[in-house]
């Protein structure tokens, strides 16, 4: 009987990992990041700084922070320590930082 209710607690958090790792990995077709960077290259923005948030695929920026639109592109983009990051304006988390 221990047996079985380890593999299913391994079972069920290895399943909660998969889920959390596929909720992050947000794809952005090649034309939409064309588009996403002339635009960006355009429209240069002053980098802002945001104390305590790491700057990686799934971090949250907080509500302070503007998201600036990129017309007919689901996603906002903001400027920080000097790297542009897209964001997913409904959660506000970063899908991807342009090199």
């Amino acid at each position: 009987m221990k047996m079985h209710i380890t593999t299913a607690a391994a079972a069920l958090l290895l399943l909660a990992g998969a889920g959390a790792v596929a909720a992050q990995d947000v794809v952005i077709e090649p034309e939409q990041e064309t588009v996403i960077k002339e635009y960006v290259h355009k429209q240069p923005l002053a980098s802002v700084k945001i104390p305590g948030v790491e700057l990686s695929i799934g971090s949250t920026l907080p509500d302070t922070v503007e998201l600036h639109e990129v017309p007919n592109v689901k996603y906002r983009y903001v400027v920080v320590d000097n790297q542009t990051v897209i964001v997913d304006p409904g959660t506000r988390k970063i899908v991807k930082v342009l090199q």
